[in-house]
Protein backbone atom coordinates (compact mmCIF):
# COMPACT_ATOMS: atom_id res chain seq x y z
CA UNK A 1 0.00 0.00 0.00
CA UNK A 2 1.65 3.06 -0.56
CA UNK A 3 -0.80 5.87 -0.82
CA UNK A 4 -0.10 8.08 2.84
CA UNK A 5 -3.33 9.50 3.15
CA UNK A 6 -5.23 5.66 2.93
CA UNK A 7 -2.29 4.31 5.38
CA UNK A 8 -3.01 6.91 7.64
CA UNK A 9 -6.89 6.56 7.34
CA UNK A 10 -6.95 2.70 7.67
CA UNK A 11 -4.38 3.25 10.79
CA UNK A 12 -6.41 5.55 12.46
CA UNK A 13 -9.65 3.58 12.14
CA UNK A 14 -8.02 0.72 13.66
CA UNK A 15 -7.14 2.61 16.94
CA UNK A 16 -10.66 4.64 16.78
CA UNK A 17 -12.34 1.02 17.01
CA UNK A 18 -9.60 -0.30 20.10
CA UNK A 19 -11.14 3.05 21.75
CA UNK A 20 -7.29 4.19 21.66
CA UNK A 21 -6.65 7.61 22.87
CA UNK A 22 -6.83 9.69 19.41
CA UNK A 23 -4.06 12.70 20.84
CA UNK A 24 -2.56 15.33 18.33
CA UNK A 25 0.51 13.12 19.23
CA UNK A 26 -0.92 9.92 17.98
CA UNK A 27 -2.25 11.25 14.85
CA UNK A 28 1.14 13.06 13.70
CA UNK A 29 2.91 9.35 14.02
CA UNK A 30 0.04 7.94 12.27
CA UNK A 31 0.73 10.44 9.92
CA UNK A 32 4.64 9.82 9.83
CA UNK A 33 4.55 6.31 9.64
CA UNK A 34 2.57 6.53 6.80
CA UNK A 35 4.95 8.48 4.73
CA UNK A 36 8.11 6.69 5.50
CA UNK A 37 9.80 5.49 3.39
CA UNK A 38 12.30 2.92 5.04
CA UNK A 39 11.88 1.14 8.16
CA UNK A 40 12.68 3.43 11.17
CA UNK A 41 13.24 2.53 14.41
CA UNK A 42 10.98 3.93 17.52
CA UNK A 43 13.75 6.01 18.78
CA UNK A 44 14.13 8.08 14.89
CA UNK A 45 9.94 8.35 14.73
CA UNK A 46 10.50 9.62 18.19
CA UNK A 47 13.24 12.14 17.25
CA UNK A 48 10.82 13.59 14.25
CA UNK A 49 8.36 13.32 16.23
CA UNK A 50 9.70 15.42 18.69
CA UNK A 51 10.77 18.68 16.32
CA UNK A 52 6.76 19.19 16.02
CA UNK A 53 5.49 18.02 19.46
CA UNK A 54 9.15 18.78 22.47
CA UNK A 55 6.47 17.34 24.92
CA UNK A 56 6.06 13.89 23.17
CA UNK A 57 6.85 10.76 25.39
CA UNK A 58 9.20 8.02 23.91
CA UNK A 59 6.52 5.36 25.60
CA UNK A 60 3.65 7.37 23.25
CA UNK A 61 5.49 5.86 20.66
CA UNK A 62 6.62 2.12 22.04
CA UNK A 63 2.49 2.16 22.77
CA UNK A 64 1.34 3.15 19.34
CA UNK A 65 3.56 1.38 17.26
CA UNK A 66 2.61 -1.87 19.79
CA UNK A 67 -1.07 -1.45 19.38
CA UNK A 68 -0.39 -0.90 15.46
CA UNK A 69 1.59 -3.91 15.56
CA UNK A 70 -1.30 -6.02 17.52
CA UNK A 71 -4.01 -4.19 14.41
CA UNK A 72 -1.21 -5.61 11.85
CA UNK A 73 -1.13 -2.05 10.68
CA UNK A 74 2.93 -1.95 11.15
CA UNK A 75 5.46 -4.85 10.91
CA UNK A 76 7.67 -5.20 13.40
CA UNK A 77 11.72 -6.27 11.98
CA UNK A 78 13.02 -7.48 15.27
CA UNK A 79 16.54 -7.50 14.94
CA UNK A 80 17.76 -8.59 18.68
CA UNK A 81 19.31 -5.51 19.67
CA UNK A 82 16.76 -2.93 18.01
CA UNK A 83 13.39 -3.20 15.89
CA UNK A 84 12.81 -1.32 13.17
CA UNK A 85 8.50 -1.09 11.52
CA UNK A 86 7.23 -1.05 8.08
CA UNK A 87 4.21 0.91 7.95
CA UNK A 88 4.04 0.74 4.38
CA UNK A 89 3.97 -2.78 3.74
CA UNK A 90 2.41 -4.50 7.20
CA UNK A 91 2.07 -7.83 5.84
CA UNK A 92 5.17 -10.00 6.16
CA UNK A 93 7.84 -10.49 3.77
CA UNK A 94 11.45 -10.83 3.16
CA UNK A 95 13.87 -7.87 4.81
CA UNK A 96 17.76 -8.21 3.78
CA UNK A 97 19.95 -6.45 6.07
CA UNK A 98 23.70 -5.56 5.23
CA UNK A 99 25.96 -6.45 7.93
CA UNK A 100 28.30 -3.29 6.88
CA UNK A 101 25.62 -0.21 6.59
CA UNK A 102 22.99 -1.85 8.37
CA UNK A 103 20.61 -1.03 5.34
CA UNK A 104 16.97 -2.89 5.17
CA UNK A 105 15.74 -4.03 1.78
CA UNK A 106 12.47 -5.13 1.23
CA UNK A 107 12.69 -8.67 -0.43
CA UNK A 108 9.18 -8.17 -1.87
CA UNK A 109 9.98 -9.76 -4.84
CA UNK A 110 10.28 -13.25 -3.21
CA UNK A 111 7.19 -15.27 -3.23
CA UNK A 112 8.06 -18.38 -1.46
CA UNK A 113 6.85 -17.17 1.97
CA UNK A 114 3.30 -18.34 1.54
CA UNK A 115 3.93 -21.59 0.37
CA UNK A 116 7.06 -22.12 3.01
CA UNK A 117 3.67 -21.09 5.68
CA UNK A 118 1.83 -24.00 3.60
CA UNK A 119 4.27 -26.38 3.99
CA UNK A 120 4.88 -25.82 7.42
CA UNK A 121 1.31 -26.21 7.79
CA UNK A 122 1.02 -29.49 5.86
CA UNK A 123 3.95 -31.06 7.17
CA UNK A 124 3.75 -30.21 10.82
CA UNK A 125 -0.05 -29.63 11.39
CA UNK A 126 1.30 -26.30 12.54
CA UNK A 127 -0.68 -22.71 11.89
CA UNK A 128 1.93 -19.94 12.05
CA UNK A 129 0.66 -17.16 12.95
CA UNK A 130 3.65 -14.44 12.22
CA UNK A 131 6.56 -14.95 10.33
CA UNK A 132 9.46 -13.18 9.44
CA UNK A 133 12.15 -14.15 7.42
CA UNK A 134 15.35 -12.03 7.11
CA UNK A 135 18.67 -12.49 5.20
CA UNK A 136 21.84 -10.96 6.45
CA UNK A 137 24.51 -9.89 3.94
CA UNK A 138 26.42 -7.52 2.61
CA UNK A 139 24.30 -5.13 0.19
CA UNK A 140 25.65 -3.91 -3.64
CA UNK A 141 27.18 -0.40 -2.68
CA UNK A 142 29.05 -1.90 0.22
CA UNK A 143 29.98 -4.99 -1.67
CA UNK A 144 31.65 -2.85 -4.46
CA UNK A 145 33.25 -0.28 -1.93
CA UNK A 146 37.56 -0.71 -3.09
CA UNK A 147 38.91 -2.07 0.06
Amino acid sequence: MNDPELRYQSMLTKLKNRGGRITSHRMALLRLIAVSEGHPNAAQLFEQLRQQFPTVSLATVYKTLALLKEENEVFEIDLRDDSHYDGNKPYPHPHLICRVCRQIIDGDEVSLLGALNQEIRERYQFQVQQSQLVFYGVCRDCRDIPG
